[in-house]
This record gives C-alpha cells, sequence and structure tokens, in this order.
C-alpha cells in the first residue's frame, strides 16, 4: 500500500496548539495566536484562564479555541468541572479537553468516571462544544486503556486523548492502537505528548489519529526537532 503524503497544511489543520505551561503570560499568548493563525492549525489549546483572551485573538480566523480542564489530575469533583466547562464555553471555547479522574479508574469505580465524564459532556453538547478525555495513559495497561476508552465512549464524549504532557510517558504508537482498536469509527481519538518532530506527527496520522496536541509546532511543521520538555 503506497503511503498518503501529508502537506504541511494537512498535518497543521490536525493540530491542537498547547499553549499550557504555568509561566504563559498574556504577551505570550499573543505571540501564540499569531502563530496558529499565520500556520492554520485546527485550534489554540488554553488554560481555563486564557480562554476569553484567546478568543478575542483569533476571532477573526478560522482557528479555534480550545481549553483544558481539570488539569493536569482530573482529581476536581464533578460539580467543580461541570462549572469549569461552563465558564469555558461562557469564554468563548469551542472543545474542552478534561482530563479523566485517573485515581478513581485504578480504584475500579468506573461508575464515577462514567459520571463525571457525562456531567462536562452534558454541560458542553448542549452549547454545541465538542468534549475530549484525556486518559492520561501513562499510568495504564493496554487493558485498561481500552476500558477507559469504552468508559468515556458510552459517556458521550466526543474524543479519547492520551496524555496531558505533565505527566508520566507521552503518547505511544502502542496506545493508539489500543484506542483506535477500541473506539475507532465510533469516537475520534487524539495522540497528544512528546511529538517533537514531523515524522513522529504524520505516523501517528497514518496510524489513523483524528487530532495532534502539539507544544512545538512550528519545529513539527517546519521539519525540525522540537527542543525542551513539552
Amino acid at each position: 500500500m503506497t503511503k498518503k503524503h501529508y502537506s504541511r497544511e494537512e498535518v497543521a489543520s490536525k493540530i491542537d496548539h498547547a499553549v499550557l505551561k504555568p509561566e504563559i503570560t498574556d504577551a505570550d499568548l499573543r505571540q501564540h495566536a499569531a502563530m496558529c493563525r499565520a500556520n492554520g492549525v485546527f485550534s489554540m489549546c488554553v488554560r481555563p484562564c486564557d480562554v476569553r483572551l484567546a478568543a478575542t485573538l483569533l476571532a477573526d480566523s478560522p482557528v479555534k479555541v480550545s481549553c483544558v480542564l481539570s488539569f493536569p489530575h482530573g482529581a476536581d469533583a464533578t460539580p467543580t468541572k461541570r462549572f469549569q466547562a461552563k465558564q469555558a464555553i461562557e469564554a468563548g471555547v469551542a472543545e474542552i479537553d478534561m482530563v479523566m479522574n485517573v485515581g478513581k479508574f485504578l480504584s475500579g469505580d468506573a461508575d464515577y468516571v462514567k459520571n463525571d465524564i457525562r456531567a462536562v459532556v452534558e454541560e458542553a453538547h448542549a452549547h454545541g462544544v465538542m468534549v475530549k478525555v484525556i486518559l492520561e495513559s501513562g499510568f495504564l495497561s493496554p487493558d485498561q486503556i481500552a476500558t477507559a476508552c469504552v468508559i468515556c465512549c458510552e459517556a458521550g464524549a466526543d474524543f479519547v486523548k492520551t496524555s496531558t504532557g505533565f505527566g508520566p510517558g507521552s503518547a505511544t504508537p502502542e496506545a493508539i492502537d489500543v484506542m483506535i482498536k477500541t473506539v475507532g469509527g465510533k469516537i475520534q481519538v487524539k495522540a497528544s505528548g512528546g511529538i517533537r518532530t514531523w515524522n513522529q506527527a504524520v505516523a501517528y496520522l497514518e496510524q489513523g489519529v483524528d487530532r495532534l496536541g502539539v507544544g512545538s509546532t512550528l519545529a513539527v511543521l517546519d521539519g525540525s526537532e522540537a527542543i525542551g520538555d513539552y
């Protein structure tokens, strides 16, 4: 089978550009927004406190605003997560990347995890906002990744996503393979964490992911290797 050739524009259109480090300033956010506009990424993924400014900076462009929720640990109480979703939606977000409660999942409390996700999904879907669930796959075995994917699907999530980029490990071909085999065709899959080169990005697209979470977007799109820890 001949492999598909991906153009720079096609790869960019699959990227959620991550602007999530704690030291990010408003000036940094403006620079990142300009880069996103110039390079045609799908969305700029920001911290909850940055949604309103990001929405203003990207208002007249095709670039969407996405944000993280209960990041990076997923340990907020369910009512708090729902309220965070409401705030983000009112501020102008188009997509929400929430962190699954990994501790409750590893405790075997599938109902808690499902209801936790469903609370955010209900709030988001009422306003046409999509929800991605970050599994933090570095904590999970392949079988646990599969189980988590099923829970996310049953809870109504639009995506499952590998990693926050701040936890153990990162996206791996093995984790993506499990996710696609488990829920591919039902909900979408996002690879995130540790995507630092063009070849890695393309390999995940070839594997079948729908979206890429990338912090060093310009380095990836320009074919150079990212420098740094995200």
